[in-house]
């Protein structure tokens, strides 16, 4: 492997762990009415790249993740809507588990905001978050639902 290589595969795990950072972030922030400001910085200080109990956690990409972050919960009745969209009619968001709604969250806010990475990359990211916490239909779900989001925002990448 060439230098570049594993820069470029140290950025894209950097850029994964902080997507998978960002959806346990919004996760807390359903159960925990803090400030999206404040959750961000308690994880930046105590856990994104910090050693916790004698184990080190891996660093990220740390403006991506508080990007994500804020910005999908400062989004997130927009970012709602698109999901309820995309969700078969006997669904809704708010029937979701919180885990779920929070990968379909932080990726339709970066389909709207993030046009830096491809919405196939980001689809494939997402799924790959999702088979992290769930070993059922879930990936699928989630597959599915970021697909018709993808192609209703970002419609130029799929023609």
């Amino acid at each position: 492997m060439t230098p570049r290589e594993k820069k470029r595969g140290d950025k894209h795990s950097r850029r994964t762990l902080a997507r998978l950072n960002a959806v346990q972030a919004l996760y807390q922030l359903e159960h925990d009415p803090q400030a999206p400001k404040t959750v961000v910085d308690e994880f930046l200080a105590h856990r994104v790249g910090a050693e916790m109990d004698g184990d080190q956690f891996k660093d990220s990409d740390k403006p991506l993740f508080e990007d994500i972050v804020l910005h999908t919960k400062e989004r997130q009745e927009e970012i709602d809507l698109l999901i309820s969209g995309a969700l078969e009619k006997d669904r809704t968001p708010d029937r979701l588990e919180v885990v779920l709604l929070a990968v379909l969250r932080a990726a339709t806010y970066e389909f709207l905001a993030r046009i830096d990475s491809p919405a196939k990359v980001l689809i494939k990211e997402y799924v790959g978050i999702a088979r992290t916490f769930f070993t059922g239909k879930e990936p699928a779900l989630v597959n599915g639902v970021l697909d018709k989001i993808a192609k209703q925002v970002r419609a130029a990448e799929f023609e």
